[in-house]
């Protein structure tokens, strides 16, 4: 059983994350990592999507330094959503099977579209698809709205 002190602490932390689920810290989501800080084998600039601000408010609850977050492990960029183009889409299904929240729908050799209110804007999307039709539009303006 988890001690409470380090529950809480768990709690505090993946609040603060930006919860995309996109795996660039290191860990499966965001609350592996907050669980890997609590315990102290990971350290709080591990977070691109969370950038600066983010590593701050992390080292502040855990209580240590802050320091910028870690560059090499991606850029820290504005909110996003992915967007598929319809008329390139073959339906193949393995943007469903990467994205992490079940933010695309679609069947077998139909169309999948992206559920805006649940895409995390995590990209891992865009490598999956075979043709490329995922483009990432910025949340406040994505195209398909």
């Amino acid at each position: 059983m988890i001690p409470s002190d380090t529950s809480n602490t768990i709690e505090r932390l993946d609040r603060l994350l930006p919860q995309t689920q996109c795996g660039q810290c290191g860990y499966a989501g965001c609350r592996p990592y907050a669980e890997a800080m609590a315990r102290g084998d990971a350290g709080p600039d591990h977070c691109p999507p969370g950038g600066d601000a983010g590593a701050r408010a992390l080292a502040k609850v855990l209580g240590v330094a802050a320091v910028p977050y870690d560059r090499s492990r991606g850029e820290h960029k504005p909110a996003q959503l992915a967007f598929i183009v319809e008329a390139e889409c073959i339906g193949c299904t393995k943007c469903i099977q990467a994205c992490p929240v079940d933010a695309i729908i679609g069947g077998p050799k139909h169309m999948h579209t992206v559920l805006d209110d649940l895409c995390t804007g995590c990209e891992l999307c865009v490598p999956a698809c075979p043709v490329d039709c995922i483009v990432m539009e910025p949340a406040d303006n994505p195209v398909a709205g």
